[in-house]
């Protein structure tokens, strides 16, 4: 989708080319929310790797890990502020102190390992001598991992702002995904070669217990080093969704104030959406149903740009792609990917149905309702002309350029 749409918000662009603008805007819709349930999930992550050292041996509190998650979302909506440049550098020099601090982990258990401490051995060779778990639990084990990869999906949120995208998309997409993959089962191993399983679960920063267990006295270093690193993820979270809300001000599913640019060419007031949405979210929330929430977001999302994709290949088979795989490849991995998806969003209905997976199912369904409600209202924008403008003098904002 990316190189063939190299546009800010290309999974949107292609939704409302291939589905319709119904479709398009219920992607607006579930972006809004989902995007705000991944900041806060985000944020409170940071804040227990951050504030569980001052709690040796129990789990933090939940009320100052709120009010310190909060003042790092707040911080991350400045920092977006100051333009892509900004937050680039950050990334690059936060992504390097995760690759150091998961290497680190990953080599300590791997020469535990070697070393062979009867303890560490037998810990790690009965890591997983537990009953086999259900198809539900299967599931939602499922959700909670995939977690670790959904910053990839950020890459065609930007596409638009990527030089060269055509080479650099699928270079940056298949070193990532590649380098998580083996850096998180090699950190996984060193984890389970210190910790019990039991341990693992019933802890709120994982690494930080890791390291309290084997070098005490930096056990500091690497909360602030982790929580420093998943910064990067939060700061292109905010990135994104300012620019779903920028390319959608200009489709004209949006007022047009949040497709007006400051000095440093952001968005501002789209950011600004985005953190008093995440910080609404992050109020009454706990971590572990943040992140299965958001990813049942994200696999609904994710099966509607698979069937944007079908269609666009079939509808439009001559359009330029600088990408392409075989079609005996990638049709059936991307039935394969539909099916499992679909899976995945429907079993735990059937499965366990509680009441919060029927608000999910009105929540996702009333974005067509919202959508009927803009297209009732949408000539009525003009009444809002006054609030524009009071709000562009207030953010110092101007139209983009063409």
């Amino acid at each position: 989708l990316a190189t063939t749409f190299p546009v800010s918000a290309a999974p949107y662009y292609v939704l409302k080319r291939t589905l319709g603008s119904s479709f398009a805007f219920l992607n607006l819709w579930i972006s809004i929310f989902g995007y705000s349930l991944g900041l806060s999930a985000q944020c409170l992550l940071i804040a227990s790797y951050l504030i569980q050292p001052f709690y040796p041996g129990c789990p933090a509190p939940e009320t100052p890990k709120k009010c310190l998650a909060l003042a790092i979302l707040w911080s991350l909506g400045i920092l977006n502020a100051r333009g892509v440049t900004t937050v680039s550098w950050f990334n690059t020099i936060s992504s390097f102190i995760k690759m150091s601090v998961l290497c680190f982990i990953s080599l300590t258990g791997i020469v535990l390992l070697v070393i062979g401490k009867r303890e560490n051995v037998s810990r790690f060779e009965n890591a997983l001598d537990a009953e086999f778990p259900d198809v539900s639990q299967i599931s939602e084990a499922i959700l909670q991992g995939s977690f670790a990869y959904a910053g990839s999906s950020l890459m065609l949120i930007i596409a638009g702002e990527i030089k060269n995208p055509a080479k650099t998309i699928p270079k940056s997409f298949i070193s990532g995904l590649s380098t998580v993959a083996l850096l998180y089962v090699l950190t996984n191993i060193s984890y389970l070669t210190v910790l019990s399983p039991q341990e693992i679960i019933s802890s709120d920063s994982v690494a930080s217990t890791w390291m309290a267990r084997v070098f005490p006295s930096m056990q500091w270093v690497v909360s602030f080093a982790i929580s420093l690193s998943i910064l990067n993820t939060s700061s292109c979270g905010v990135l994104s969704a300012s620019r779903i809300f920028y390319t959608a001000s200009q489709e004209g599913q949006l007022p047009f104030i949040f497709s007006m640019l400051n000095s440093y060419h952001c968005p501002v007031v789209a950011v600004t959406k985005i953190i008093i949405f995440s910080s609404i979210a992050l109020i009454p929330s706990r971590l572990v149903n943040l992140i299965k929430y958001l990813m049942l977001v994200s696999l609904f999302i994710s099966e509607l740009h698979m069937i944007a994709l079908l269609k666009l290949r079939y509808q439009e088979p001559h359009l330029p792609r600088p990408y392409k795989i075989e079609q005996s490849v990638w049709l059936p991995f991307l039935f394969g990917s539909m099916v499992s998806s679909l899976f995945l969003l429907v079993l735990p209905m059937f499965k366990t149905p509680t009441i919060e997976l029927i608000y999910q199912a009105i929540f996702l369904l009333s974005g067509f309702l919202g959508y009927w409600l803009h297209t009732q209202f949408k000539q009525h924008y003009g009444v809002s002309d006054k609030i524009t403008c009071h709000l562009q003098l207030l953010f110092n904002v101007f139209p983009p350029e063409n």
